[in-house]
Order: C-alpha cells, then sequence, then structure tokens
C-alpha cells in the first residue's frame, strides 16, 4: 500500500532532499580540490580514494533524484 504525501508534507521532504544533495556538492567540489592539490603536488596514491568517494557521492545523488521522481508518481 502506498502512502500519500500531502503537499505540505511533500515540500519538507524536498526541502530536506535539496538541503542533502547541497552537502554533497560542496563536499564533491572540496573533495575535487583537495585531490587536485594532492596530485598537483606529487601524490599520486589519492586519485583512486578520492575517485571513489567521488562515485559514492554520485551514486547518493542519483538516488535521492529517484526518490524524488518516484515521490511525483504518487
Amino acid at each position: 500500500m502506498k502512502k500519500k504525501f500531502l503537499g505540505e508534507q511533500r515540500t519538507a521532504i524536498v526541502q530536506g532532499i535539496l538541503c542533502i544533495v547541497v552537502i554533497l556538492v560542496v563536499l564533491q567540489l572540496w573533495l575535487f580540490t583537495a585531490t587536485m592539490d594532492a596530485y598537483l603536488g606529487g601524490e599520486s596514491s589519492i586519485l583512486l580514494p578520492a575517485a571513489i568517494a567521488g562515485l559514492i557521492c554520485l551514486g547518493l545523488n542519483g538516488g535521492l533524484l529517484l526518490y524524488l521522481y518516484n515521490l511525483d508518481q504518487r
């Protein structure tokens, strides 16, 4: 049984998801900056862990987007 959300509840859910997405995007920007700084400093061992962390952030953002699409269809 699918639960239907009221308009105010949907707004609160969307705003919460937006806050999480903003935090994840800022985290990705910081990760990119720190990775480039380390790489240009001659430390290439940081590339793989940074790429994995970036892909995890991408996956989380994609999952939140799918949740919003499913929320819109209800």
